[in-house]
């Protein structure tokens, strides 16, 4: 029996190595060719003929629904399996409703994405766990467990702050805050912020045991010995990494870097005590690079913060000198101070 045909479909290098890697030994499937935007996608299926096509729907070049829905018409036959750091139940239902045949996490066990690869192969329909439950919950109408944000973001809707009061307390952009929010509606069932602090009254133990962020206080010191060096390939998220840092200790020296040579040059100029390191930069693998940085400064603390927190990824950055492996969606004001005020303990 010929083995099935999977296409990798990821704008990331390294997620698309990881991927591969993962499921190289899965018996009676293999990687045909790998492809890292829109634009070369339907010549590669084309060429390639796959059996299964494993995409990041957010890859440049690729409108998710359209596109999807595109393949699906003149490839009925090839399963579809989504891998993203998506959970937005609105986005999930569209592309299901476009013709995928599964929609997986990205911050799930490489395990479970094994597991994913060989249901959709076999035929049937696979949505990870924590999805199903989140689906479950919006069909029977019943809101969901909220996380620490959402909480906080309830009780800042609780004081009357508007969006950019709230972005200055939790040191989200504007934009960030707009998209918690409507996610945060959606889940409670409001349409409004007026309907939403009227749930709170109704059902006040949803605040949890803290109504209020602690956020909004002054540094315990000021950080005018702090040089900190962030690496990401992305300009957007760098600029909000540095606002977020900006807003609490204004003193500090912040210095960016999109690629490992920039960032080995900017550590060996600026001898930061503390280097924030995408895992994903571009082509390059950001695990090398945090390697190099805690190599040319020993004591600078180096964390590392993926879209993609997979288990290997954290056990290859721990050896390569990394203090700690962050979610990236974990990474917000909150967590930044603790970090920076540990440095500068």
């Amino acid at each position: 029996m010929e083995p099935s045909r999977l296409l990798l479909a990821d704008d990331h290098a390294v997620v698309r190595a990881g991927i591969a890697n993962a499921i190289a030994d899965l018996p009676g499937v293999t990687v045909v060719g790998e492809v890292g935007d829109g634009a070369a996608l339907l010549p590669a299926i084309a060429a390639l003929q796959p059996d299964c096509l494993l995409i990041d729907v957010t890859m440049p070049h690729f409108e998710p629904i359209s596109d999807i829905r595109a393949i699906r018409l003149h490839y009925p036959a090839l399963k579809i399996l989504v891998v993203s750091a998506y959970d937005d139940d609105v986005y999930v239902q569209g592309l299901l409703g476009a013709g995928v045949n599964g929609y997986h996490l990205k911050d799930q066990p490489l395990s479970d994405l094994r597991l994913a690869v060989q249901r959709v192969l076999a035929g049937e329909r696979w949505i990870c766990s924590p999805l199903v439950e989140k689906l479950i919950r919006l069909h029977e109408g019943t809101p969901a467990t909220l996380t620490e944000r959402q909480r906080e973001l309830l009780a800042c809707l609780q004081e009357g702050l508007d969006n950019l009061a709230i972005a200055r307390r939790t040191g989200l952009s504007i934009k960030t805050v707009e998209n918690h929010l409507t996610r945060l509606y959606r889940q409670l069932g409001v349409q409004s912020r007026l309907e939403a602090v009227s749930y709170i009254r109704q059902h006040p133990a949803i605040l949890g045991p803290s109504a209020r962020p602690a956020y909004g206080r002054e540094p315990e010191r000021q950080a005018a010995r702090l040089a900190l060096l962030i690496v990401d390939d992305n300009t957007r998220y760098r600029t909000q990494l540095r606002r977020m840092v900006e807003r609490a200790y204004p003193a500090a020296r912040i210095f960016e870097a999109e690629s490992t040579a920039v960032a080995l040059r900017l550590a060996q100029a600026h001898l930061p005590q503390l280097a924030l390191v995408d895992v994903v930069l571009g082509d390059e693998n950001g695990i090398d690079c945090a390697r190099r940085i805690h190599a040319m400064l020993p004591t600078a603390r180096v964390v590392l913060f993926s879209a993609y927190p997979d288990r290997e990824f954290h056990r290859q950055g721990m050896q390569a000198g990394a203090v700690a492996f962050l979610d990236k969606k974990d990474l917000d004001a909150a967590a930044l101070r603790g970090l920076i005020d540990d440095v500068l303990a």
